[in-house]
């Protein structure tokens, strides 16, 4: 009796084993189950685009209630102890992010992984001088005016070029910038941009062409960026100046005299402009401004070391944005009577 007693006990309990793995093994499966279906599962949001603004050294518990915080319907233990378990909450990226409808656990945390923060762009136009590039800035979505209030001076000061004049320093490009990024960075970036661009164009220059210095370079490339109506003129504008400086003669370009003006200018050049002196008045004095005048794209910096093979010292616009050249003042006096006076 004893000895079925003692088999009977244990029967019991072979079968209340069996019964408490069977549902120990449910319970992990569903709950695998569930946690397979939470970290794919949308999470639902207060509004459809939602800012979240990591700071640097945020511990993973505390970007969990930023989540949270920020308008995620997410319990913020659940999202920490998803961070922790793979493994990856020391690799997530500060910075600004957009976190949009649809966006699930995974997503999420991929996306502060992969530091996908929320990009904007500005673009920096060919032709544009300092005051319309810090205008633009100063205008463009989200980004930080850091440098709002300081003259040109303390903004070179800032950008770690103290005395240099900013005037053409910047290359025009389109720049994209990471939401909440300071002007000081972008333009230190476009900054670094135009010193390449410039380098390169310095270093495959023309023997003909007349700049001694890569600064020289810099400042002919921007006038003949203002005045360049066709690009496929270009170079035989960078002829005539490149022509000038050789022989010594005047450039005599309006663009020089319109911004020695500077903001008093209302868009009519009058000749007492042309014979009242000033550093850039390019009909007073002989050689280049002391500075350019503009921002030049990488043609106008390779048209300025690269002129055409041309003994043309004058151009008149001809009215459809393309220039007439002349090697002699008769040829020169013809076309102004042809393309200007005639009209």
């Amino acid at each position: 009796m004893k000895k079925q007693r003692n088999r009977a006990s244990k029967a019991v309990r072979r079968s209340v084993l069996r019964r408490y793995v069977t549902v120990s093994m449910l319970i992990l499966v569903l709950g695998l189950g569930w946690a397979v279906w939470w970290l794919n599962a949308p999470m639902r949001m207060s509004q459809p685009l939602i800012d979240l603004q990591i700071n640097k050294g945020a511990s993973a518990r505390a970007i969990a209630q930023q989540v949270q915080q920020s308008g995620v319907d997410v319990a913020p233990s659940l999202l920490f102890y998803w961070f922790k378990i793979s493994g990856k909450s020391r690799k997530i990226h500060a910075g600004s992010y957009e976190l949009e409808a649809g966006l699930t656990p995974v997503l999420l945390l991929k996306k502060l992984v992969n530091g996908d923060v929320a990009m904007r762009s500005v673009t920096l136009i060919e032709g544009w001088t300092i005051g319309q590039v810090r205008a633009a800035l100063r205008h463009a979505p989200q980004l930080i005016p850091s440098s709002q209030g300081m003259t040109n001076a303390e903004l070179m000061q800032a950008l770690g070029l103290p005395g240099v004049h900013p005037e053409g320093q910047f290359f025009p490009d389109t720049y994209h910038y990471a939401k909440g990024s300071t002007d000081l960075a972008l333009l230190a970036q476009a900054q670094q941009a135009m010193t390449q661009q410039l380098a390169a164009a310095w270093a495959a220059r023309s023997p003909s062409a007349s700049a001694n210095h890569p600064n020289e370079a810099l400042i002919l490339a921007s006038i003949i960026e203002k005045e360049t109506g066709l690009g496929a003129d270009r170079a035989m504008v960078s002829a005539v100046f490149n022509n000038r400086l050789r022989l010594g003669m005047r450039l005599q370009t309006d663009p020089t005299v319109i911004y020695g003006i500077g903001p008093k200018f209302d868009g009519n050049l009058k000749k007492v402009h042309l014979l009242t002196d000033t550093p850039y008045n390019s009909y007073t004095r002989v050689g280049l401004p002391p500075t350019p005048i503009a921002m030049p794209s990488k043609a106008a910096l390779h048209a300025a070391l690269h002129p055409a093979p041309s003994k043309a010292l004058y151009f008149v616009a001809k009215g459809d944005g393309s220039s007439q050249f002349s090697e002699t003042l008769t040829g020169h006096n013809r076309a102004v009577r042809q393309y200007i006076l005639a009209k």
